[in-house]
């Protein structure tokens, strides 16, 4: 009875408020779900964005949900009204770059199932430490408690800082493989947790000037110049970027992981502590 009763209350990113009484039944994008996950709160069903599978969810973009678990409802985009209200949602959750949109889902769909959406901020001017804050601030207004992995996070910073910080920290770059011709190049400081690892003392290389807020996008002979010098190379593992099994037939490929040492990047990293954490550990071994 008591938690039939409790009132609950969010104000998004975007100043917009959402609030209800009792536990709430969430449908998230993937990536946000997967935060709220950690905290203990799962979602009665998930949706992908424009890029993800209308048929399966990205498995990168989970984190420790287990998506055979939950319903998944395509992608965010086509959504429909009636599919959302057989859900039964009280809450739609989402993220935003800009501070004014939903990413992924159809927002329309929503308003006319009278649904509210919450879209938090994962944009590239973004704090990563405020970013997974606004998620844990989320969770405590849906009812969960302190996340379990207390400390987590600071702790798999500090490895990574010390590791760093013991000898001449390796170059890295952060990079989506597109295919046979072509690779997007990530500029480190559009994406939080790049820039996280370089307030932590990992260099990682700009891809130069070129089109692109995000992302430069060259070929990969292009690529060999560019990624010359760099011992790490974080790679795209998202289902809308080249498998990794693919990328073996690459000659530039092959070249560049002759001498440097590939390793895992989910640009839609789930913001929450134990995901966030685990990416860092795994840069701290490489970089050890």
């Amino acid at each position: 009875m008591a938690d039939d009763l409790r009132k609950w209350r969010f104000t998004d990113d975007r100043g917009r408020e959402a609030s209800g009484s009792g536990a709430p039944r969430v449908v998230a994008y993937v990536r946000a779900a997967a935060a709220l996950a950690e905290y203990g709160l799962h979602p009665v069903a998930v949706y992908g964005s424009g890029h993800d599978d209308p048929a399966a969810p990205d498995p990168a973009k989970s984190g420790g949900l287990d998506l055979t678990a939950v319903p998944y409802l395509g992608r965010g985009a086509d959504l429909e009204e009636a599919r959302l209200r057989e859900s039964g949602a009280d809450l739609v959750v989402d993220v935003t770059y800009d501070g004014k949109a939903a990413y992924a889902v159809a927002e329309p769909a929503a308003d006319a199932a009278g649904v509210p959406v919450a879209a938090l901020g994962v944009g590239g001017e973004a704090d990563l430490g405020a970013i997974v804050g606004r998620f844990a601030a989320l969770a405590a207004a849906l009812g969960a408690g302190t996340h379990p992995g207390r400390g987590e996070l600071a702790a798999a910073e500090e490895e990574l800082r010390s590791t760093v910080a013991r000898g001449r920290a390796p170059r890295a770059l952060a990079l989506s493989p597109a295919g046979p011709d072509q690779v997007h190049i990530a500029r480190p400081a559009t994406w939080p947790e790049l820039r996280r690892l370089t307030e932590l003392g990992l260099p990682l290389a700009d891809p130069g000037p070129g089109a692109g807020v995000n992302w430069r996008t060259v070929g990969w002979d292009a690529l060999r110049d560019i990624a010359a010098g760099n011992a790490l190379l974080l790679t795209d593992t998202r289902a809308n970027a080249t498998p990794r099994a693919e990328l073996a037939a690459l000659p530039t490929w092959r070249h560049l992981t002759a001498t440097a040492t590939a390793l895992p990047w989910n640009p839609e990293l789930p913001p929450a502590p134990g995901a966030v954490a685990a990416f860092l550990r795994t840069v701290a071994a490489a970089a050890a």
